[in-house]
């Protein structure tokens, strides 16, 4: 269901996070006092206004207290990342996101409100990492430290064989993986059957620990 979003800072992660949000139908107000910044969004979120964030008056002027969710990816400004956090949850802010330079301005965070601190640079060079280590990797998420859901390309001596005889399915998971998804082309198929060929082009969601999932993809 589409939400209402407020994102404020419009720094790479700020403009990248509103402008998909935007794609995504949800309805994105965009907030930075650079000028230059709230101009290159004009077109991209459904608003970009030039406003202080620390200002509750701002804020509040612009219907931010009606809305569902806020993200604070200030960053570097950590003094006006805390006040903007403190202030989203006051006005009574439902959902407040906030992006994190370090573990102590986490810890602030988290205490002045926020209902979930990110790390964005550590996510992205763990994303880039994993892309490193295998050629078939695609993209993953965490879910616990060893365990996460990856999307990645089969390995060629997997192509042609059914899940089961590639060891990935329901019955057997020999490889303690489990295969989610399986993309081919623009379709989904969610659960496949163990009996489903992998073809060439397909990508595969699989689940699993990092261990195993990279140990079965390996070239």
């Amino acid at each position: 269901m589409p939400k209402q979003v407020c994102v404020i800072g419009l720094g790479r992660f700020g403009a990248k996070l509103a402008s998909t949000l935007f794609q995504r139908d949800h309805e994105v107000l965009a907030i930075d006092l650079d000028e230059q910044k709230v101009q290159e969004m004009l077109g991209r979120v459904t608003y970009a206004v030039e406003a202080n964030a620390t200002s509750e008056t701002a804020l509040r002027d612009l219907g931010v207290a009606d809305m569902d969710v806020a993200v604070v990816g200030l960053g570097s400004q950590i003094q006006s990342s805390i006040i903007a956090t403190m202030l989203l949850k006051s006005m009574g802010l439902p959902y407040v996101i906030a992006r994190a330079t370090d573990t102590q301005h986490a810890e602030i965070l988290h205490r002045v409100g926020a209902d979930k601190v990110v790390f964005p640079e550590e996510e992205a060079a763990e994303r880039a990492a994993s892309l490193d280590l295998s050629p078939n990797y695609v993209e993953f998420m965490n879910i616990t430290e060893d365990t996460g859901v990856h999307k990645l390309r089969p390995p060629e001596r997997m192509r042609g064989l059914t899940l089961r005889d590639a060891g990935l399915g329901s019955e057997a998971q020999r490889h303690r993986v489990s295969v989610m998804v399986l993309r081919r082309g623009r379709e989904y198929i969610v659960n496949p059957a163990d009996d489903e060929i992998i073809d060439d082009g397909d990508v595969l969601v699989v689940v699993g620990s990092h261990g195993d999932v990279e140990r079965t993809f390996a070239r």
